[in-house]
């Protein structure tokens, strides 16, 4: 699988919101430029490992052994040492939870051998999602020029996610995990502070500007929504619930009112 060529050279302020039913666009900006996904990448990780739990290629109990390449990376991790092991189940969470750049790394190398050879799987399957744009090269979304997205391939994800593992998707709802003994808090504030969330992935690097892709559902309808490089925290937070908020009430317009949108093509759950 050839790595694109266009690098991107400063973090572009984008985001969309989809119907997650239909995959109407209700809401996008700058939606197909590329940028960096940060720890959104380990959407794709999961995704794949989700994949693998079904076809009996991984188990949940299954032991993972921490590489002396996983146990370096940084920031994020369970810090456990080279040569130990974290069982499947702690590294879902881990990911989901913790944003765990070491769980991340021991699936990818017990999946595919090593980063690099997971990350032209992760590609592959990115484009049979649709995320035509999309390129990755780690599973933990740490800093690499040659990985990039766009906030249409990250929405497109979310949304398979949801429609492709819908009781693994639960997962993305976990607000905090115990690891052998110690509680740790998720970095989704979203979450927290809005009705009906219950996912799905935060992510930040000095390159990318502050990520997110999300999803809440009021009972009737769902939508996904996608906010990549944004300059803060708040700024990320506070942009993600307005989209949501602009859209989530169900509207009566008719038809003839009703102005033309895009479609994200195939990606009904």
């Amino acid at each position: 699988m050839p790595i694109a060529a266009t690098r991107v050279e400063a973090a572009t302020h984008a985001n969309i919101l989809v119907d997650a039913r239909t995959g109407e666009v209700l809401e996008a900006m700058n939606a197909d430029a590329l940028t960096y996904p940060a720890s959104l990448t380990k959407m794709m990780t999961l995704y794949l490992t989700f994949e693998a739990l079904h076809s009996g290629r991984l188990s949940w109990d299954q032991r993972l052994v921490i590489s002396k390449n996983a146990n370096d990376k940084e920031p994020y991790k369970f810090a456990i040492g080279a040569g130990n092991t974290i069982s499947v189940r702690e590294a879902v969470l881990g990911m989901v939870v913790l944003s765990a750049n070491d769980a991340a790394t021991a699936v990818a190398e017990t999946l595919a051998g090593s980063e690099s050879a997971f990350g032209v799987v992760m590609t592959v399957k990115a484009h049979k999602l649709g995320m035509n744009d999309t390129v990755f090269t780690n599973p933990s979304g740490l800093p690499d020029p040659s990985q990039v997205t766009t906030a249409t391939d990250m929405a497109r994800l979310g949304l398979a996610l949801i429609r492709d593992y819908p009781e693994e998707y639960k997962l993305f709802a976990s607000r905090g995990m115990t690891f052998r003994g110690m509680k740790f808090r998720g970095h989704n504030p979203f979450l927290v502070r809005y009705p009906g969330a219950d996912g799905i992935k935060t992510g930040y690097t000095k390159a990318a500007g502050h990520n997110i892709v999300t999803s809440a559902t009021n009972g009737e309808r769902r939508l996904v929504g996608v906010v990549l490089g944004a300059a803060s925290n708040d700024a990320r937070n506070t942009e993600i619930i307005n989209l949501f908020d602009r859209h989530m009430a169900p509207v009566s317009v008719s038809a003839s009112q009703a102005p033309v949108r895009a479609q994200i093509e195939g990606q009904q759950p």
